[in-house]
């Protein structure tokens, strides 16, 4: 009996070893049915759409860190003893979103160091202006002090899931690029999208 179920016990064990690489095999199938044109556009698709919801997340958090120095700015001038030391701030802050990469641009790393060394140059003096060692003269101030903030402490996690964004869709045109050469000019002229890594 303890032989038996010792038998039992060795087999159960030994079955899941026995088991096909399904990862071999995935890649294997895939290599004799490639995918069909419907499902590749398909694919991709969602991969062009997931990089696009990245990067417009990206900036609607960029266009609003933007508004809220403005309107840190406005509070700061309606305080007196404050606002004498704004100096050109203002200035340079109208200057920032002309100053921004784009999706085209940010090939070029050097714009975005452009673009992110110009904002600390507004960021930091205006801030340490508004709330020195943390403390703000009114509410409004602080609320806008600590949403700049925030929105500037998540910069390089955004940055971070559009590089991962990217980097899905840079790797399904690359695999695909045959399949896409037969769709048509507009397939065939994609393009990989730039990343922020440096690297890169």
């Amino acid at each position: 009996m303890k032989a038996l179920l010792f038998l039992s016990c060795l087999t159960l064990a030994v079955l899941p070893m026995c088991k096909p690489d399904t990862a071999k095999t995935t890649t294997d199938a895939a290599a004799a049915n490639p995918a069909s044109p419907t499902e590749v556009r398909a694919q991709f698709t969602i991969l062009r759409d997931s990089a696009e919801s990245s990067w417009q997340r990206m900036m609607s958090s960029d266009d609003q860190k933007l508004a809220d120095v403005r309107a840190l700015l406005q509070a700061l001038k309606k305080q007196p003893r404050l606002a004498a030391g704004l100096g050109t701030l203002g200035e340079q802050a109208t200057r920032l979103r002309a100053l921004r990469y784009d999706r085209q641009s940010m090939a070029t790393s050097a714009l975005i160091d452009r673009y992110d060394a110009a904002q600390d140059s507004v960021l930091k003096p205006l801030l340490q202006l508004a709330a020195p060692d943390g403390n703000a003269p009114t509410e409004a101030i602080r609320d806008h002090v600590e949403h700049i903030m925030k929105a500037d402490a998540d910069v390089l996690g955004y940055r971070a899931r559009y590089d991962a964004a990217a980097k899905a869709y840079n790797a399904y045109l690359r695999v695909h690029q045959a399949e896409f050469n037969q769709m048509g000019a507009k397939y065939a002229r994609l393009q990989p999208l730039p990343l922020f890594e440096l690297s890169q």
